[in-house]
């Protein structure tokens, strides 16, 4: 796990004056269609948005893509899968991996079931709303080896957060990881909605963007606080990650934070 100690959690001011917090009215409404604008993302950028998270598995070596025939079944739950760009990979190099995957958004999922490496001997994709929906309704009991929660807990209010980690731990086994991949407190994406003129904040560290998706920003000690709370998972390993990107069209260079972590099932 490639992890920069050096990337500090500070809080920095990036205005002189407070952010204007989004009307009531429109924070409600842009948490009760979290769902329905996933779906018009995936509607509007079908399956063609993301590319292939090859990079997971030298984040964390219980998603590696590296096929191994002597290793032995896992069954892994991908939350939040999207179109499949991180499932199909997996499985066409680990033949003995089983995958649960969910995503809230229908359209998202009918695309994964349509795809063409789609095999129900292989892989179950469902439609699930994480802070309603129970886990255990598509997945046997402490059933789940491993647990990809990668770019998804920032898409939920974080009065919610605490609910979804509570419908994980239903599923997973004792000893189970979970790895977690998130936006970080301070990232160029956050620093960038607190400098526009436009009103993006709903509440404290949560942010929607212009098509209606909303996006948390997220500390370690917020997220090892609602991790380890109940005792239901205890903390492995983890921390910042500092990445520069380029924009090679805009000619720009812009710094992303990131929090990466690891949590072990009680």
């Amino acid at each position: 796990m490639e992890i920069d100690n050096n990337v500090s959690s500070e809080v920095y001011t990036t205005s002189k004056n407070e952010e204007k917090l989004v009307p009531k009215f429109w924070v409600d409404k842009y948490k009760k269609e979290a769902s329905k604008n996933w779906d018009l993302f995936y509607k509007r950028n079908t399956t063609k948005f993301f590319k292939n998270r090859n990079w997971v598995g030298r984040e964390f070596p219980e998603l590696s893509f590296e096929s191994d025939l002597n290793q032995e079944r896992k069954v892994i739950l991908e939350l939040g899968c999207g179109v499949g760009n991180f499932m199909f990979p997996v499985l066409e190099s680990n033949p003995n991996f089983f995958i649960y995957a969910c995503d809230f958004s229908k359209r998202a999922i009918d695309f994964v079931k349509n795809h063409e490496q789609y095999d129900n001997l292989k892989c179950h994709a469902f439609v699930c709303d994480l802070t309603t929906d129970n886990l255990i309704d598509n997945i046997p009991s402490r059933n789940i080896d491993v647990v990809s929660l990668i770019f998804v807990l920032s898409a939920i209010p974080p009065e919610n957060h605490y609910n979804v980690i509570r419908n994980i731990s239903e599923v997973t086994k004792n000893g189970s990881i979970i790895c977690f991949r998130d936006y970080a407190k301070n990232d160029e994406t956050e620093l960038r909605f607190s400098s526009t003129t436009a009103q993006h904040k709903l509440q404290e560290n949560l942010y929607v963007r212009q098509d209606g998706t909303m996006s948390y920003f997220f500390t370690l000690e917020y997220l090892k606080e609602i991790f380890e709370k109940n005792g239901f998972f205890e903390f492995v390993d983890g921390g910042y990650v500092a990445r520069e990107t380029v924009n090679r069209a805009k000619d720009l260079c812009v710094d992303r934070k990131f929090l990466q972590a690891r949590f072990r099932r009680l």
